[in-house]
């Protein structure tokens, strides 16, 4: 049996786990938490513990020394750490939002190599601790939308992509940046399922890659990235939906045509290469128009309207002047 074939099959399978609701994790999660309250006294119950779960981090994770940068805060509230690292999209450790919290322990992040290559006058691999060390780490507070209608607000860490571009010299040829995350099956039982053409592959257009929101993420919350959230080193670009930021990155590939990307592959007509957050374009199969913030206080919270480019329109708009946003959505 063929992969497309098995893909056709299983088609219905990811789209399930794209919509889990929010309430049926919290469910799982908290039963135990609430067992013995009334209705009232649960609600009240799961409020008070999702505010109580800040940020204490893993107390056993690696420290990462990071000033911030104050042209990215936000007045948002922080997403507590606990709702960052066990609410997760990571489909080589699972489809479920539970599955890379409990499966991604088989990665190892050391030693670990990020190789630069392609259309540049200086290709480089770059082990893990060089790039920790390449330039000022910063802690910038973005926010993350993904397509499935859900979002965060998240203190990462790292610094901007264009520092590894400037040193790569890309050549004139270079208009585009390709992302390649690992694919071990040895230690990522998620690439037993034929669910797209592993590696997992991302892109972004040049100008896109340059932009200064767009950061080479190491951390968050004052730590190395845990291993669910995409370690050690990952893409984060806050203006488009979530699965454009890839992780566990191995290379980085400068490139003279637009590179095919695992989702935009998997179903063209529903997931787009530019991927940006525009609550104007609908997914085909649910509205864009408004986000569930995770960390608000349950499902009962009224969601909340999406943002253009989730809020950095100032900052990124110029980049699709005269574009038709429905046709490159």
């Amino acid at each position: 049996m063929s992969i497309e074939t098995t893909r056709q099959q299983r088609g219905d399978y990811i789209a399930r786990s794209e919509i889990t609701p929010r309430e049926v994790f919290e469910h799982r999660r908290r039963l135990v938490q609430m067992a013995g309250f009334g209705a009232a006294g649960a609600l009240l119950g799961a409020a008070s513990l999702a505010r109580a779960e800040t940020s204490p981090g893993d107390p056993q994770a690696q420290k990462l020394v990071a000033l911030t940068n104050p042209a990215y805060r936000l007045s948002d509230a922080l997403t507590p750490y606990q709702d960052i690292t066990t609410y997760n999209n990571f489909y080589e450790f699972g489809t479920d939002k539970a599955d890379p919290a409990k499966h991604a322990g088989t990665l190892h992040t050391r030693p670990w190599q990020v190789s630069i290559e392609g259309e540049c006058h200086n290709p480089k691999t770059y082990a893990i601790d060089d790039l920790l060390k390449l330039a000022p780490l910063e802690e910038r507070i973005y926010r993350m939308r993904c397509v499935e209608g859900w979002s965060m607000v998240i203190p990462w860490i790292g610094f901007p992509l264009a520092e590894i571009i400037k040193r790569a010299q890309p050549t004139g040829s270079a208009k585009y940046v390709q992302f390649i995350s690992l694919a071990d099956p040895k230690q990522m039982p998620g690439l037993a399922e034929p669910i797209i053409n592993w590696p997992y592959s991302e892109g972004l257009r040049m100008d896109e890659a340059m932009n200064p929101l767009t950061l080479l993420t190491l951390g968050l919350y004052g730590q190395v990235l845990p291993n669910q959230n995409g370690a050690p080193v990952r893409i984060e670009v806050p203006w488009k939906y979530g699965f454009k930021s890839a992780k566990s990155l191995v290379k980085i590939r400068f490139v003279d045509k637009q590179p095919q990307t695992s989702w935009n592959t998997y179903a063209p007509q529903e997931y787009g290469f530019y991927s940006n957050v525009n609550p104007q374009v609908d997914h085909p199969r649910w509205s864009q128009a408004t986000e569930r913030r995770i960390g608000d206080g349950g499902f009962f919270t009224p969601k909340r309207p999406t943002l253009m480019f989730n809020g950095y329109a100032e900052q990124v708009a110029s980049l699709y002047q005269g574009m038709d946003l429905h046709q490159f959505f």
